[in-house]
């Protein structure tokens, strides 16, 4: 197997607002793993705030420690080559879920499946959200007009920066987009735990269907404190990478939810086994994306497709590309992702 890098920058239609970083582009690194006929297809994205992934770190990993590790393997050792991908280094979670998706989507196509029909699915449609970055009330009001007449019925507001004003901003896009669409909230880290029991409990009769990391990822007690006094779901983000921080958030107490993400999680093989554990403890469950392009949001919603979660899932970040990196793979009909008909994740090469 060759495997290949390509690093993409691709600008963003309006730029991407939250409590820790302001995005203008998408900056990933892609990889290409051929057989010589089909070439599977993965993302790295670069998230500094987040995972700490760099595209020098992540193009450093995969073209030295885990390309050695998959040397002289065939294209059909897929349980083998993943297993060698996780084992190589520690960390490093982006450049693992590139190399781990890209295996996936080559073992695939060799199959002339879909990557969600080789994940066991025939659904070819799941929904997402759409956030609303960071902004004054007056901004995010208006944003969340627009994306109602985009046609997204789930809209995700990013919060978390000032808990006072907070408060005001949910209200007023509440009164803007009326009863019908549903409202989440994304605070990504940025609450105290008292800060936040005061803000949700403030906005309860807003209608707001859950809560994402409200507090520091690390504080599962202060999570688990916040869970216990408010009314409204709380959602697991960034407190949860693997298996063992899943159990973790599951023996505090500490959430209702967990966000499965691949670039957290280090691929679609430690992703599905985050979804099973959640389901089999009571827990519910979406898949969400770093921001990413159409190769990372299309993995993600090739596992939505072949293991349903419990509410709308949150890919919408190959939505705020003005172009896709990239020819074929899945395409936005407002809420709507359409999965490809054609092998794997469908893509068939770089557009820059």
């Amino acid at each position: 197997m060759k495997l290949t890098t390509h690093r993409v920058s691709a600008p963003l239609h309006t730029p991407f607002v939250t409590a820790l970083r302001t995005a203008t582009h998408v900056e990933s690194l892609l990889v290409e793993i051929s057989d010589g006929e089909h070439s599977g297809w993965g993302e790295a994205p670069q998230v500094w705030k987040v995972t700490g992934d760099s595209l020098a770190g992540s193009q450093a990993c995969i073209e030295g420690p885990i390309a050695t590790a998959l040397d002289g393997l065939g294209p059909d050792d897929l349980t083998e080559a993943l297993r060698r991908v996780q084992s190589a280094v520690v960390g490093n979670f982006g450049a693992k879920d590139a190399v781990d998706v890209a295996l996936h989507d080559l073992a695939a196509r060799r199959r002339g499946q879909t990557l969600h029909g080789f994940l066991g699915s025939t659904t070819d449609v799941v929904r997402t959200d759409v956030t609303l970055s960071v902004g004054d009330a007056d901004a995010l009001a208006d944003a969340g007009k627009a994306r109602v007449a985009d046609g997204f019925d789930v809209l995700k507001i990013k919060v978390g920066t000032d808990a006072a004003g907070d408060i005001e901003r949910v209200r007023r896009v509440r009164d803007a987009i009326g009863p019908g669409p549903r409202l989440r909230l994304d605070a990504n880290q940025g609450w105290t735990r008292r800060d936040a029991v005061t803000v949700i409990r403030a906005i309860e009769d807003c209608d707001i269907e859950l809560v994402e990391q409200p507090v520091a990822a690390a504080d599962l007690e202060g999570m688990a404190w916040v869970t216990d006094r408010v009314n409204t779901p709380i959602l697991a983000d960034e407190s949860v990478y693997g298996v063992r921080d899943l159990v973790a958030v599951i023996r505090h107490g500490a959430a209702d939810l967990v966000n499965v993400k691949l670039a957290k999680c280090a691929g679609l093989a430690t992703a599905r086994t985050l979804l099973e554990l959640a389901r089999e403890h009571g827990l519910g469950a979406i898949v969400g994306c770093m921001m990413e392009s159409h190769v990372g949001v299309g993995a993600a919603a090739a596992l939505v497709s072949a293991y349903p979660t419990t509410a709308v899932n949150d890919l919408d970040a190959a939505w705020w590309l003005r172009e896709a990196p990239v020819t074929g793979g899945i395409r936005y009909d407002g809420s709507l992702i359409h999965l490809p008909s054609a092998p794997g994740l469908g893509v068939t090469g770089l557009t820059v």
